[in-house]
C-alpha cells in the first residue's frame, strides 16, 4: 500500500462537476493498493494516518495528529501511485492491484479509517475526478507499507 498524505486547509473532489467529497482542515490522502495488501496493511495505514503528528500545536510545532486537531480525511483512490517509470516512457502499473481487488481494499480502508474515529470523506472509485486542495505548510508525505 502506498499513500500520499497532504496536510490541507481544505480539499474537494468532484466527478462530472458534482462534489462527491469535501473537507476543511485535515488530510487529503491519495491511496494506491497492491496485490499483496490485506487487512494488516489497511489497519496499519489507518492508524499511521490518524496518529501522525503533523499538525501544529500552540507553539507551531508539528505535534498534533489529525484527530487531535479536529480535522477530517478526504481519501481518493489513485492507482497511478504504483506507476513504474524506470523503463521506457510509458508507466507500468503491474504492481498495482487489479481494479476489482483495489475497489474492495479501498472500501475496507475507508472502514478502517472511520474506525479510528476521524471524519472521512471520499472520492468515487475508478471515476475521472477533479481534486482541488489548499496545501497547508506545505506538508506532504509519502507512506509505504
Amino acid at each position: 500500500m502506498r499513500v500520499v498524505a497532504q496536510r490541507v486547509s481544505g480539499a474537494t473532489v468532484r466527478v462530472d462537476g458534482e462534489t462527491v467529497g469535501s473537507i476543511g482542515p485535515g488530510l487529503l490522502v491519495l491511496a494506491a493498493f497492491s496485490a499483496a495488501d490485506g487487512d494488516a496493511e489497511l489497519v496499519w495505514m489507518a492508524r499511521k494516518l490518524t496518529g501522525l503528528r503533523i499538525f501544529p500545536d500552540e507553539e507551531r510545532r508539528m505535534n498534533r495528529s489529525v484527530r487531535d486537531a479536529g480535522g477530517s480525511l478526504l481519501v481518493v483512490s489513485q492507482f497511478t501511485l504504483y506507476g513504474d517509470t524506470s523503463r521506457g516512457m510509458r508507466p507500468s502499473f503491474t504492481k498495482a492491484a487489479s481494479p476489482e481487488m483495489a475497489e474492495g481494499l479501498y472500501e475496507l480502508f475507508l472502514d478502517a479509517l472511520r474506525a479510528e474515529g476521524v471524519p472521512v470523506e471520499c472520492g468515487r472509485f475508478a471515476a475521472m475526478m477533479e481534486v482541488e486542495l489548499v496545501n497547508d505548510g506545505p506538508v506532504t508525505l509519502i507512506i509505504d507499507r
